[in-house]
């Protein structure tokens, strides 16, 4: 086959790889900017968007197990362990009964008292986990500092805290 032997012009074929070509990539960014939308717009590598989407969704479960004086299936939350009473002894570094000195709303030692309300004020991904800042029954200073491992999906206390503004 030669030059001018060409095969002739499909224009039909060229339309139909071009529809193609042009909705794929359409779909993968529509696909992107919704996913980023429900993560809560971070500003982090996409690979990090699930940890978002699960650390924020793990934080709400959390507190409302809390608001609803339901300490049992918070500290399940806490270590991602819902049968967590059939082995106690695993989870002595944080022993329920600390834990429930630290969120008892009748705890002496809670210093936000019995916790109504809650709301997500920050979240960034520190290392390789998930920091999250918590301001507790609407209070503007001393928010409570929670870091979310992705790996194991259990939260636990932040020694890093975020910057909430002025």
């Amino acid at each position: 086959m030669t030059l001018l032997d060409a095969p002739e012009f499909n224009a039909a074929r060229d339309r139909r790889i071009r529809i193609i070509g042009y909705s794929t990539t359409g779909t993968v960014i529509t696909v992107l900017i919704v996913w980023w939308l429900i993560a809560g717009h971070p500003l982090d590598w996409p690979w990090h968007w699930d940890a978002y989407i699960s650390g924020k969704s793990t934080v709400n479960r959390f507190f409302s197990a809390i608001e609803q004086n339901d300490d049992k299936k918070a500290y399940g939350i806490w270590f991602h362990d819902p049968n967590w009473q059939q082995h106690p002894q695993e989870y002595s570094d944080y022993s329920f009964d600390r834990f429930e000195q630290d969120w008892s709303a009748t705890s002496t030692q809670n210093e936000y008292g019995p916790i109504h309300s809650d709301q997500i004020a920050a979240d960034r991904y520190v290392g390789n986990v998930l920091v999250v800042g918590i301001l507790i029954n609407g209070r503007k200073s001393s928010p409570v500092f929670l870091a979310y491992d992705p790996r194991n999906h259990t939260l636990s206390f932040s020694p890093t805290e975020l910057y909430l503004g002025p």
